[in-house]
Formats: structure tokens, C-alpha cells, sequence
């Protein structure tokens, strides 16, 4: 049986993340359900896309991933099944997958239709969960849905690379449990771009000129303690999800604070990149 995985913005105080498992369990007892997160800022379609794409790849093919988030319906805000590299996606047509189509393409996609069947202001429980039971029973995508050939892409998921293909023009996408903010430039295009170019990373008012490839690379632990870089320093680096990422050194937003707070680099925020 597929595992079915739960990302929402519920939070966990409210009875709805509950009242959806207990849903799934009823319609399949042996079901494996596994919470990605229910902490993600309300009707933060970004922040989403980002958790999802560095987490969905972890999990068996086969996979069903129902994602509850902005998940309203309206004329506007379409539902969607969407299966991609071998996982299947339950969600709206609200742009939370464009971090995954922008490089892999769709194996098929359906809008679903099957709400006349329900009396609901909770697609979540009432129409997500039916598609997914379906789904892990092999159903098939047809039957909930109508072929369609494309969803809807957010613009400021991807960055922009300026004509003369010097600079990248980058946004903060993403803030995480440190305070670290991780934008939407990934090491692929940044290498592809610069093509071994040096570089200048420009986010509000400080700029780097060497990116890392994990936190503690810039201490040299020859030196004693006490010459050493100390906590709350400021670094670039590739996270492990291989983003461009603005972080201090063992950040604390309780103490030392974090990138989000003592650089002012927030949510949206632009982030970029010169090659010389």
C-alpha cells in the first residue's frame, strides 16, 4: 500500500490534521501516513513548493502526497491530481508544484471533478483524502479527474538571469527553523551561468564573495578556540537541498538571532548574483 504523506498549514492545535488521518484510516485501516510538516506559514504557496520538493524524492515511488495548503476551491483555485516522477500530487492549481515542473515534466495531470459528490467547506478531508484512498488502491487518474496539460507556474518560484548573462536576479523563498534564508537560485544555474567566473553575492546591504558547501568549512580548526570565527558570523553556502543560502554560523533566533533577523533578509527579499 503507497504511503500517503501530509503537508498543510493546519497547525497542530486544531482538530483538522486529525480529522484527516482518521478519514484516510476509515477508508483504508492499513494506511501509512507520514506528516512532512503542518507548520507551514498560512497560504505560504512558496515556502511549500520548497519543503515538498526537497522532501517528497525521499520517499518510495509510488508515493501520494496531499498537500493542504490555499486549498479552497474556486474559480480560480482549481483542484489538481498530478502524477511526476513516479508520486502523485493531491493539491489546487495554486502554483505549488511549480519548483517541481520547472524540471520535470508532468507524466499526466487531471483537474478533479468529482465534488458534486460532497457537501464540504474542507476539500482536504472530503475530496483530497477520497482521491488519495482511490489512488493507493490503483485507481486511476482518470476517474476522479479530466486530462489537462498544464498548471499554473509562479513566477517568483524561479530567478531571472539579466540579458548580458552576468547577473542573476534571485528572491528569498524561504526562511527556515534557524533563521536562515534560502533563496530560489540552486547551484545548477549558478554554475551554469557562471561558468567558473568569480562572483559577488549582493543580499540587502552585505555582500560574499565565497560560497560554502556546509556551515562550518569557513573556520579553520587549526587555530585555537578563541581565535576561531565565533558563533553568529555571517556565510553563503549550498544547502543540502542545493540553494544558495544567507545563514550565521550555529544560529539561535532565541539568542544569537538568525540570518532573517540580524541581515534583515526576509520572505521576498532580492538576492544577487554578479559574476566579474
Amino acid at each position: 500500500m503507497s504511503i500517503i504523506t501530509l503537508t498543510t498549514d493546519f497547525g497542530t492545535k486544531d482538530h483538522f490534521v486529525g480529522a484527516v488521518k482518521g478519514t484516510i484510516y476509515s477508508e483504508l485501516p492499513d494506511a501509512k501516513i507520514v506528516d512532512i510538516s503542518h507548520h507551514i506559514s498560512p497560504f505560504n504557496i512558496t515556502e511549500t513548493a520548497y519543503i515538498l520538493k526537497n522532501t517528497y524524492k525521499n520517499f518510495p515511488e509510488g508515493s501520494i502526497h496531499i498537500i493542504g495548503v490555499d486549498s479552497e476551491l474556486n474559480t480560480e483555485n482549481k483542484h489538481i491530481a498530478v502524477k511526476l516522477d513516479n508520486h502523485y500530487f493531491i493539491c489546487a492549481d495554486n502554483g505549488v508544484i511549480s519548483l517541481l515542473t520547472a524540471e520535470i515534466n508532468p507524466e499526466k495531470i487531471v483537474e478533479i471533478n468529482i465534488h458534486n459528490r460532497f457537501e464540504t467547506s474542507f476539500p482536504v478531508l472530503d475530496v483530497f483524502v477520497k482521491v488519495a484512498c482511490h489512488i493507493s488502491r490503483g485507481g486511476t487518474l482518470e476517474v476522479i479527474g479530466k486530462i489537462i496539460t498544464e498548471c499554473k507556474q509562479l513566477k517568483n518560484l524561479q530567478p531571472t538571469i539579466a540579458s548580458d548573462n552576468k547577473t542573476i536576479f534571485g528572491n528569498i523563498i524561504y526562511i527556515d527553523n534557524y533563521g536562515n534564508s534560502i533563496s530560489n537560485i540552486s547551484q545548477k544555474l549558478f554554475q551554469e551561468v557562471g561558468k567558473g567566473r568569480d562572483f559577488e553575492v549582493s543580499a540587502n546591504k552585505y555582500t560574499f564573495n565565497k560560497i560554502h558547501s556546509r556551515y562550518s568549512e569557513f573556520i579553520d580548526f587549526s587555530l585555537p578556540k578563541n581565535q576561531r570565527q565565533k558563533d553568529g558570523s555571517k556565510l553563503a553556502l549550498f544547502n543540502s537541498a542545493n540553494y544558495l543560502e544567507i545563514a550565521i554560523y550555529r544560529s539561535n533566533l532565541n539568542t544569537v538571532g538568525g540570518a532573517s533577523s540580524l541581515l534583515g533578509l526576509n520572505y521576498r527579499d532580492v538576492l544577487t548574483v554578479k559574476f566579474i
